[in-house]
């Protein structure tokens, strides 16, 4: 007999997927009900349905309630999991935009495209870049907008001309199409069809102008203004709040403001608890340590900035204890009342070539990327010393599942110059910009050291570090080595393969799918795949 009667299944079926099933979707329209019907649920053996038509139905308010009781009187942490928002964010520069990105558990991100994109276009007769608050109104104002402009100008003003460059270097006539007739892979001047060179000459327009763009983004400054969409729980969503809100930045401050308008909206039960005066409490603590700091390491160590770029490889353990580590950890998970301890002792009493046959024998399971080495790889560690440019930093640090500190952004660790803008003759222009802009940010620096990072461009050389567990850096590497990539980080990635590789050349085996080649258009072969979907997407 069914739990309900037909009167309360009519009333549910607003409310509830289904009336009669052991699983079921919440769809109530309110999203703070639907929070609070979670976690109610995990206080009472009531049914879920059943809850609901005992206190939610009759009560507007009882969402907003219950958060008030639990998340602000007793602070349930995982509550304010429950409920969950979308925002979009247009308009923020690329320097605000990785202060958001920093903040990795809770949150997901999609960000405006610097390779599919141009970001030449004018609003009002002026460049979409940041023009920060502080510096508009000291005497640096002048300086830093011309300097921006000056960037936008190079970086126009030479789309045209690199795209040019990149189809004539990489003529369509020395690429293969599918032939619709027989399915077959041909060249260009073989497609007789006239759908088919169509589709050939999209598929090259886009993967030619991604190589042209690709190219010349170091000329972008970090002001630079771009759109992100970001999705996120409560939690998350208040230590954000927290972060941006102590920020030094007028721009952050100004965006945590605007962020929690919106999210009142929507999620408002679920963020009252963001609090900047632990923010602010943070950044003066790490003020006051990098003023102590300042004055050891200058003392001690002497810094001075190297130019150039490095990829290093700076802490590992040794392989053989990591082998035993990782095989007693996939060991005690099929181990019954066995301690991890008496587990380890066992496996290192088993010989070398046992051992590396279990590694091995792991390996051969993995049939694509995306079948994610176990949890026992997480179990050994790497950190990686970087200095690359800035451009290239915004795509690795996409990669949350690992620690990763920077530091400031500026013009003192120097920046390389790709070699198609030398053979496009444009070196001079690049050089200019690049000097132009260091100019500027040394006498902004002086006063107002963390706004100069705008005007920085994302061609300068950038340093932090990353540490990351051994089924995190399979992943990472892997994605990061795929042909359409960027040219800048797949040459990083690579290097990073080779190092472990090195220290490791039997763990690092499971990263079947490091590809190691050069390619003349990175996004050719993805373009190709794309241009599949959207035909039989029409079909």
């Amino acid at each position: 007999m069914s739990e309900f009667s037909i009167k309360e299944k009519k009333i549910l079926s607003d409310h509830f997927s289904n009336t009669e099933g052991n699983v079921f979707a919440i769809i109530t329209p309110r999203q703070v009900d639907r929070g609070a019907l979670m976690s109610r649920y995990s206080r009472t053996d009531k049914s879920m349905r059943q809850i609901f038509l005992d206190e939610f139905l009759q009560n507007k308010t009882r969402g907003e309630e219950f958060y008030n009781r639990v998340l602000l009187e007793y602070g349930d942490d995982s509550v304010a999991e429950l409920g969950e928002a979308q925002i979009a964010i247009e308009g923020l520069s690329n320097i605000a935009v990785k202060k958001i990105e920093d903040r990795r558990i809770g949150l997901s991100y999609l960000e405006k495209s610097s390779r599919y994109v141009a970001w030449n276009k004018k609003e009002n007769g002026k460049y979409r870049f940041y023009r920060d608050p502080e510096i508009m109104k000291s005497r640096y104002a002048d300086m830093y907008e011309e300097s921006c402009n000056f960037s936008f100008d190079t970086y126009s003003k030479n789309i045209d001309p690199m795209i040019n460059y990149v189809r004539e270097k990489y003529p369509i006539e020395k690429y293969s199409f599918k032939d619709s007739t027989d399915g077959k892979e041909k060249l260009f001047s073989k497609l007789k069809k006239e759908a088919d060179i169509k589709s050939a000459n999209m598929i090259y327009r886009g993967s030619t102008k991604a190589k042209a763009l690709d190219i010349l983004r170091g000329l972008l400054p970090a002001s630079t203004l771009t759109n992100v969409g970001i999705t996120g729980n409560g939690r998350a969503f208040e230590y954000l709040l927290t972060v941006l809100g102590s920020s030094e930045l007028k721009e952050e401050q100004d965006l945590a403001s605007k962020i929690k308008k919106e999210l009142d909206t929507t999620i408002k039960s679920f963020i009252k608890r963001s609090d900047d005066k632990y923010g602010k409490a943070f950044q003066k603590y790490l003020r006051d340590v990098k003023s102590k700091s300042k004055s050891i390491v200058t003392k001690e160590i002497k810094p001075k900035p190297k130019k150039g770029t490095v990829t290093k490889l700076v802490y590992h353990e040794s392989e053989k204890n990591s082998i035993d580590t990782i095989i007693t950890s996939i060991m005690y998970e099929q181990s019954h009342s066995t301690s991890y301890q008496d587990i380890l002792q066992q496996v290192r009493k088993m010989s070398k070539d046992k051992k590396i046959k279990i590694i091995d024998e792991f390996t051969k399971i993995r049939s694509n990327r995306r079948h994610r080495p176990s949890r026992a790889f997480e179990n050994i560690y790497y950190t990686f010393d970087l200095c690359n440019n800035f451009g290239m930093f915004r795509d690795f640090h996409r990669h949350r599942a690992l620690t990763l500190e920077r530091q400031l952004l500026t013009t003192d660790h120097g920046y390389n110059i790709p070699n198609e803008i030398k053979i496009l003759g444009i070196e001079k222009d690049f050089k200019e910009c690049m000097n132009k802009t260091k100019e500027t940010f040394d006498k902004i620096r002086t006063k107002l050291p963390e706004q100069g990072q705008y005007v920085v461009n994302f061609g300068y050389n950038y340093p932090y570090f990353m540490k990351m567990n051994l089924r995190e850096a399979c992943h990472l590497i892997e994605l990061r080595t795929v042909p359409q990539g960027h040219a800048d980080y797949r040459k990083v990635a690579q290097q990073m393969f080779k190092q472990i590789n090195r220290v490791h050349p039997n763990l690092s085996k499971i990263m079947k799918y490091v590809d190691m080649k050069e390619y003349d258009l990175e996004r050719f072969e993805s373009e190709k795949r794309t241009e599949e979907k959207r035909k039989k997407l029409k079909r």
